[in-house]
């Protein structure tokens, strides 16, 4: 009897010993640029994104506001492309190229455009369907079939293409519309139309992919002509990470391996590079397609070269020497986590940057869980110096405009933040950072308005839907589901810092019971939550969890962790 009772107790530890640890602790890797930044940043404000973003779209998508240079939106009868109706936003406030008296009413940009649609959408805004309007129809005449391209340009058409915007000789103004493209068609689906031009554009990369075999060398690409083209603009080799991303998120959507095959080889197109090309956007994209076939397709594509690549920034005489992301502390203020120019008079962040790189890397730790510390650090330092650019946000005497933020309705933010002024004003003599915009430089008799940027600003639901607060000032809920665009069957997966040296404990609730697996453990570190509860997270340290129903039993099966048939982890058991 004593025996059988042992037999049942050891049988019990080992269930035990398997349903809370299923995999090997997952090391943690450093970035360097990442170590440099506060664990703590100084002074610190976490701002609501999402109300940030819920807000934004009430302001720009009101045709009825009144004042100056209002409202935000109108109307394009042009018909480019595709014989329907489309709308345009101001890049700026006040851009005078720009809105129904200028241009046709035909000079508008898809950064901008595609980015609120995505925003919204980030944050549950249906924008098939709002007051009237199918936004998300309406943008397709940004895919250009008259000029023979069919990809989603930055415009509609040529005509307008030198008045601003990179449209057809700045290679990541046409790569990134498609990123958003298939960003917008994920969030607001079953569009009329969406399905033919999401393959047409998976076509045109898979092409230009297949015809440039591996040398991205140029400043753009034809994509009638199949042609590699150069200018006076920098080459711009990260334009791969871009077609990778397209490519995978296609393989992903139609199943046609000719796809995965074209995400590889942008992939190894861009890691073929001695040294960090990034350009403007699209690097960090690169690192989420990298840890994605990693983990997914088995390859072994180095992930650290590129997301150091991404921190450190370009330093290739012949590149955009200085594009990185900033580590700094600006006058009073820690400003670390920016994206932007790190050598230009000290540093110039920019707002629509610094957005779109969570976009990749938060979703990008569910594949590569090594970096979850790493990534956690950062967004902690970027979200809270983005609010700097917001006029509400920062002390007047640091900004340009601040007896006209009211006409920002708290949702527009400035362009950029500089160490330094960029216009030598002497007021600004000492003062740092400052908040400010480029827009006044673009084109003779600009306003001073144009500082404001409405593109910027239009991708705030990248934050919105991504970052909540906890009990514990400091420490973030991330949600790493939320732009992980074209995945397979996941459960709710969140990312943690804990920036504190000791120990704190988070507060967790759940209207079902269920239990937290922790993929940087390997253990499940609650049980039982309904309702309320809560879980500790130790000083200085991350974790990823995912919600799981209580009880469901965790399998291990080539080098994954299943729980119900889903794949909650992608970690390697081998040696275990």
């Amino acid at each position: 009897m004593n025996k059988l009772r042992l037999l049942v107790v050891l049988l019990s530890l080992l269930w035990v010993s398997c349903t809370q640890q299923v995999q090997e602790p997952v090391t943690q890797l450093e970035i360097s640029k990442i170590e440099t930044m506060p664990n703590q940043p100084q002074p610190y404000k976490m701002l609501d994104w999402k109300e940030k973003a819920v807000n934004f779209d009430k302001v720009i998508f009101n045709f009825k506001d009144t004042g100056e240079y209002r409202p935000f939106i109108w109307l394009d009868n042009g018909h480019r492309n595709l014989d329907q109706q489309t709308f345009g936003l101001y890049t700026v406030i006040g851009d005078i190229r720009q809105g129904p008296q200028h241009n046709k009413g035909e000079f508008h940009e898809a950064i901008n455009s595609l980015g609120a649609l995505m925003s919204a959408g980030l944050v549950g805004i249906d924008k098939r369907h709002q007051d009237g309007y199918n936004y998300v129809k309406m943008i397709q005449n940004y895919f250009n079939t008259d000029n023979g391209w069919n990809i989603m340009m930055n415009n509609t058409c040529p005509e307008v293409a030198l008045l601003g915007g990179g449209y057809g000789r700045d290679w990541w103004y046409d790569v990134f519309p498609n990123v958003l493209f298939y960003a917008v068609s994920e969030l607001q689906p079953k569009v009329d139309g969406a399905d033919q031009i999401q393959r047409t554009i998976a076509e045109q990369f898979y092409r230009a992919d297949s015809t440039l075999n591996g040398n991205y060398d140029y400043s753009y690409f034809d994509y009638s002509s199949m042609e590699g083209k150069r200018n006076q603009i920098p080459y711009q080799q990260d334009a791969a990470a871009g077609h990778a991303y397209v490519l995978y998120a296609a393989y992903q959507k139609f199943g046609d391996p000719r796809y995965l095959k074209g995400a590889k080889s942008a992939i190894e197109a861009l890691l073929s590079q001695k040294e960090s090309r990034f350009y403007e956007v699209l690097m960090p994209f690169g690192a989420y397609v990298a840890a994605r076939l990693n983990a997914e397709h088995g390859t072994n594509y180095n992930v650290t070269k590129i997301i150091n690549w991404t921190f450190d920034g370009c330093t290739a005489k012949d590149g955009r020497t200085g594009w990185g992301i900033t580590s700094d502390h600006w006058g009073d203020y820690d400003v670390s986590g920016l994206q932007g120019n790190v050598l230009q008079e000290g540093g110039y962040g920019f707002l629509m940057n610094t957005f779109d790189m969570a976009w990749p890397l938060i979703p990008m730790v569910r594949y590569d869980p090594e970096y979850a510390k790493a990534m956690g650090k950062w967004i902690l330092n970027a979200a809270n110096s983005t609010r700097l650019f917001y006029p509400y946000e920062i002390p007047d005497n640091h900004q340009y405009l601040p007896g006209k933020k009211a006409i920002t309705h708290n949702v527009i933010a400035y362009e950029g933040l500089k160490k330094t002024d960029a216009y030598n004003n002497e007021k600004f003599k000492g003062v740092s950072p400052i908040a400010l915009g480029d827009g006044p430089n673009w084109v003779v008799n600009q306003p001073k308005l144009s500082m404001f940027s409405i593109y910027g600003s239009a991708h705030v639901g990248i934050f919105g839907s991504i970052i909540r607060k906890t009990n514990v000032e400091e420490i973030l809920q991330l949600n790493c589901l939320a732009t992980d665009f074209y995945r397979g069957k996941a459960y709710p997966t969140y990312l943690y810092y804990n920036p504190y040296s000791e120990e704190k404990r988070i507060e967790y609730s759940s209207e079902k019971p269920i239990d937290l697996f922790d993929i940087v453990s390997g253990e499940i570190i609650a049980h039982k939550i309904k309702g309320k509860g809560s879980f500790l997270i130790e000083g200085d340290k991350a974790m990823l969890l995912v919600e799981i129903p209580s009880g469901t039993e965790l399998i291990r099966k080539n080098g994954k962790v299943l729980a119900n048939g889903i794949v909650i982890s992608f970690i390697k058991t081998t040696n275990f």
